[in-house]
C-alpha cells in the first residue's frame, strides 16, 4: 500500500513536470481515496478507461491524456461531468502526465518507442527538447521500416516517401507532433516518425529528402504510461494493470 501523496510525490520527482511548459495540468486532476493499493493505467482518461478502473477496483487511474486542457471550456458538463462523477462516486484518484511522459529519458513515450523499434538516440532538439534524433541500428528501406512499425505497434502507419529510400538517420516524437516535421527536415534525417499527419506534411515529405511516417497518436503513446505504471508498482509494491482502448487515430 502507498498513500496518494506518496505516489504523486514520486511521480513528480521522477518526471520533473516543472521543467515543461505544458497546456494541461500534470499530477492529480481528480481526488479520490487516500490509500492506493491498485492502479490502472491508460493513455486517456476516457469514460471507458474510468469504467474499467471501477470494474478493477482501482484506487488510482494514471494517464497520459487527462481531462483539463487550456483550449477547452471550464464548465463541467456533458461528457466531462459523466467522467468526473464516476471517479468521485468510486473515490478513484485520476492523475495525468502529458509532456513530462513524452520526454522522460527512460519511461517516456519517445524512449519506449526507441526501445521497441531498436533505434539509437543521438541527441534531443526542437521545442522543449521533445524531438529525438538518432539512427536505426540496422538500416532499412522506407517500406521495410513501415512494415516493422506496423508489426510492432499493431497499426498500419501512413508512410509518405519513396518506398525504396534507405533509412539510416531518423527523428521521432510521439503523439500529435506533425508540426515538428520541419525541424526534423532541418536536422537532415532520412525519416520522421510521429503519431499523426496533416495535409501539409504529405507535400513536404514528397518535396524534401525526409520521409514522413504517421504511426498513430494512440499507438505511439501506449508505452510510456505502461512503463510509468510498472515503475510505480515496483517502487511501492502496489498492483497495476493497463487498459488498452482500441483507437485507430
Amino acid at each position: 500500500m502507498a498513500t496518494r501523496q506518496e505516489v504523486l510525490d514520486w511521480c513528480a520527482q521522477t518526471l520533473q513536470p516543472h521543467l515543461y511548459k505544458d497546456y494541461a495540468p500534470n499530477g492529480l486532476q481528480v481526488e479520490g481515496k487516500e490509500e492506493i493499493n491498485k492502479i490502472v493505467t491508460s493513455v486517456t482518461a476516457s469514460k471507458a478507461a474510468i469504467d474499467f478502473a471501477v470494474k478493477e477496483g482501482a484506487d488510482m487511474l494514471l494517464v497520459h491524456h487527462g481531462m483539463f486542457w487550456k483550449s477547452e471550456p471550464l464548465t463541467i458538463t456533458g461528457w466531462k461531468k459523466e467522467r468526473i462523477a464516476t471517479l468521485l462516486q468510486h473515490q478513484i484518484n485520476m492523475a495525468g502526465y502529458h509532456l513530462p511522459l513524452d520526454g522522460h529519458a527512460q519511461l517516456g513515450n519517445n524512449a519506449q518507442l526507441a526501445k521497441l523499434l531498436d533505434w539509437e538516440l543521438e541527441y534531443l532538439c526542437g521545442e522543449q527538447d521533445l524531438i529525438s534524433v538518432g539512427r536505426l541500428k540496422t538500416p532499412l528501406t522506407l517500406a521495410q521500416l513501415g512494415r516493422k512499425i506496423a508489426e510492432v505497434l499493431q497499426r498500419e502507419p501512413d508512410v509518405i516517401g519513396r518506398e525504396n529510400k534507405e533509412i539510416k538517420r531518423i527523428a521521432w516524437c510521439s503523439g500529435g507532433a506533425q508540426g515538428f516535421f520541419q525541424t526534423a527536415i532541418d536536422a537532415g534525417v532520412d525519416a520522421y516518425v510521429t503519431g499523426e499527419i496533416s495535409e501539409s506534411q504529405y507535400h513536404l515529405a514528397n518535396e524534401t529528402a525526409t520521409a514522413f511516417i504517421g504511426a498513430g497518436h494512440h499507438a505511439t503513446e501506449r508505452y510510456g504510461i505502461q512503463a510509468l505504471g510498472e515503475a510505480v508498482s515496483k517502487h511501492f509494491g502496489v498492483t497495476e494493470c493497463y487498459f488498452d482502448e482500441p483507437n485507430p487515430v
